[in-house]
């Protein structure tokens, strides 16, 4: 299955409605702590510990990941 994928405003719009999303950045620590970019309320996952941690996701909500 591939990804879909959306624009900043388009998932502005949508949290902005209510639309019940989780924000999952899944950048490594590096481009983490090296970006100006914070996103807040975001759940943290580097990529090589998703599948390991993919339990901590609620199911129920639809998840977006940020990576770089």
């Amino acid at each position: 299955m591939k990804a879909q994928r959306i624009t900043r405003e388009e998932l502005r719009a949508r949290l902005e409605k209510g639309e019940a999303l989780t924000i999952l950045d899944v950048r490594n620590p590096f481009d983490y702590q090296n970006s100006g970019v914070k996103l807040p309320g975001a759940v943290r996952i580097p990529l090589d510990e998703l599948e390991a941690r993919a339990g901590e996701l609620d199911p129920a909500r639809e998840v977006v990941a940020y990576c770089t």
